[in-house]
């Protein structure tokens, strides 16, 4: 079972979320908070496998907290579940390391996909933020200079199907190899790119032309 960490302000949406994810098997809600302000002593106290975070919210916003998490628990999957599609804030959320950024839906199975795709590993973004994400970068990034990385053929490989937002699962079937093995080439990737989550590794990868 997947432990998730809540922080949502609207009452009614983070109650009906909770009620959600209590009425499967697949997701436990460890906590749920209507502000981020004391996000990093929650995930110290929880310990969760995906935080579930707003953006907007009274005190400290989503992508504040996503940093403050970030820096002390860089691991952490921070799944952004918000209203905002402009490229300001999908920006923002990235680069500060963001594992996905899932669009708020009346259809909660979309959160719960986007949920297991995050602790599976993916970098799991709602198809029209991807979209966004691709133009923007293409369109920003275009002139980046690239700097050499050394990459093995395989681990430009297994970035190749990150770029695709391919889960662990995905990639392992498409290079025919183990599940343990993917997370040992990401796990490299992220040393040799000098990042700490998939949605950074994709970007860099974009920017710097290295698939």
């Amino acid at each position: 079972m997947i432990t998730v960490l809540l922080f949502e302000d609207n009452k009614s949406l983070r109650q009906s979320l909770s009620r959600y994810f209590e009425s499967t098997d697949a997701v436990l809600v460890t906590g749920a908070y209507e502000n981020a302000n004391e996000a990093v002593a929650k995930v110290r106290k929880h310990k969760p496998d995906v935080v579930l975070m707003d953006i907007q919210m009274p005190g400290l916003s989503g992508i504040e907290a996503l940093q403050h998490i970030k820096a002390v628990y860089p691991q952490t999957k921070v799944l952004i579940h918000t209203v905002f599609e402009d490229e300001h804030r999908i920006f923002s959320a990235i680069c500060a390391g963001a594992s996905g950024y899932v669009l708020k839906s009346p259809d909660p199975d979309e959160v719960m996909l986007a949920i297991q795709d995050v602790y599976r590993g993916g970098a799991h973004m709602s198809p029209g933020i991807a979209a966004k994400v691709l133009r923007m970068f293409q369109n920003q990034f275009v002139q980046a200079q690239s700097a050499y990385v050394d990459l093995t053929t395989r681990e430009r490989e297994v970035l190749t199907c990150m770029v695709k937002g391919m889960s662990y699962k995905m990639i392992a079937d498409a290079c025919a190899i183990s599940f343990n093995t993917v997370h040992h080439h990401i796990k490299n990737i992220y040393e040799k790119l000098h990042v700490n989550s998939a949605p950074e590794a994709v970007v860099k990868a974009i920017a710097q032309k290295l698939v």
